[in-house]
């Protein structure tokens, strides 16, 4: 692809995972606020939910998440205290009003966890909240954390899904961000959790970081196809350090140009595709039997903090220190710092710090950017339909954009507006277009591609 054209939409933008995104909640969605918002929940909805263990035993220097490197585990026990409390207290505000169809547990790494510990908080969630029987039970694991008794715990509560991190096998890349994790550990979790009846296997790699090369990325690819993977989620590094300091740790010098990172998820989609699986949004590939691939074939693919999904709920209820939840007003987010978080929840209260309640106008901006990051398209006829007259000024903007497009990345064909092949590395950049927020404020953004 043109180095120009790469260059000139691989500007820092945001991931769109949700709409507005993050930067942009404030104060006034407050702890009453999310109160109101629970107890509003009508009989019935589907409900998400997603819980946070903010604490790793090792910090990976590549790692953009909310988390914090412990070497005791009494800082663990004492969040676990907290995060029961919490979740006895939404459990008091939505009764078993929700039908639970998915629960995810994230991170950090869940799998830290002493088994005795999992399973307490598997049999915790399932009797303060109503699970579907078919509820999708999804956990992030790392390898080097997995013992025999870890893995019965996980099966014990039911898990579906089992996430990994790969990011890269080559030792001199997984030195550079302190992530070494073999091929053969990484074999033999994926064969533990088959072993135990865990239906689906997504595996993370990552694109653009330190050491990197064509070469090791297309061999970091051949080894986890060698695994068949139910899903495969290929991410660009986000090199944020004034965000997360710990990535001051990666020398800025040994990351690949723009340019670079394209051909290099260019070489690992080639790959991934010719193995028979099939491109879901951006970034992310699934067997074509798997749920996600045929929500992408079918146009009900969904976004959330999580990446690609399949969740249909209503509300996505976050739990745990930085969760963050959706509801029908709008989004919340809980304290980042764990000893404050505690001190709201053990007080019997909400650790809501801030979040934001949606307007017309957010949900409809949320809807176009949402189909554009999961069909590279969306309709205008469709657009008209859901928002009535207040979608013309979106349409405006649309033609706008196609019109003034000479890079042939978007265009208006018939009722729809596409994101052509040409334009899709750089969807988030098109996505951006509509983001009525973006320029406002001081937030920062990793790069486009």
């Amino acid at each position: 692809m043109d180095k120009t054209l790469v260059e000139k939409y691989a500007a820092p933008v945001p991931r769109y995972t949700s709409y507005p995104t993050a930067p942009h909640f404030n104060a006034e969605v407050s702890s009453a606020t999310y109160g109101d918002w629970l107890r509003a929940l009508p009989r019935g909805a589907l409900g998400s939910l997603y819980v946070h263990i903010p604490y790793c035993d090792r910090l990976c220097w590549f790692c953009a998440c909310h988390t914090k490197q412990t070497r005791q585990y009494d800082p663990v026990e004492r969040y676990l205290q907290a995060l029961d409390a919490e979740i006895e207290t939404v459990a008091a505000l939505t009764g078993k009003r929700l039908n639970v169809t998915a629960l995810h547990f994230g991170g950090g790494s869940p799998t830290l966890l002493k088994p005795e510990h999992i399973r307490a908080l598997g049999e915790r969630m399932r009797s303060s909240f109503a699970f579907a029987p078919d509820a999708e039970i999804s956990v992030e694991m790392d390898p080097n954390d997995m013992d025999e008794a870890r893995f019965d715990a996980l099966a014990a509560i039911g898990m579906t899904r089992a996430s990994l991190g790969v990011q890269d096998f080559d030792p001199r890349v997984q030195q550079t961000i302190n992530r070494e994790q073999t091929f053969e550990q990484t074999k033999s979790v994926v064969d533990a959790v088959r072993a135990r009846g865990v239906g689906s296997v997504n595996l993370d790699m990552l694109y653009g970081l330190p050491h990197q090369t064509l070469d090791s990325i297309a061999t970091t690819t051949e080894s986890v196809l060698s695994l068949r993977p139910d899903r495969i989620a290929l991410f660009g590094y986000a090199h944020v350090p004034w965000m997360k300091k710990h990535q001051t740790m990666i020398d800025e010098a040994l990351l690949p140009d723009a340019s670079a990172r394209l051909e290099q998820a260019e070489v690992a989609t080639r790959l991934i595709l010719a193995a028979g699986y099939e491109a879901v949004g951006m970034d992310h590939f699934a067997l074509p039997d798997d749920s996600l691939a045929v929500a992408a074939r079918s146009g009900t693919l969904r976004r959330n903090f999580q990446g690609y999904t399949t969740d249909q709920a209503d509300a996505l209820i976050g739990l745990g220190a930085s969760s963050i939840g959706l509801l029908p007003q709008g989004y919340v987010q809980n304290m980042p710092a764990t000893g404050e978080y505690e001190r709201r929840v053990l007080a019997g209260g909400l650790a809501t710090v801030r979040g934001v309640a949606l307007s017309d106008a957010d949900r409809m901006r949320s809807w176009v950017i949402e189909r554009l990051m999961c069909d590279f398209s969306f309709s205008r006829c469709e657009l008209l339909c859901r928002f009535g007259d207040a979608a013309r000024t979106v349409i405006a903007e649309a033609e706008l954009v196609a019109t003034g497009d000479r890079d042939g990345i978007f265009i208006r064909s018939g009722n729809r507006f596409v994101v052509t092949e040409r334009g899709k590395p750089f969807v988030r950049s098109i996505a951006a277009r509509f983001d009525a927020y973006l320029g406002q404020g001081a937030a920062r953004h990793s790069v486009a591609v």
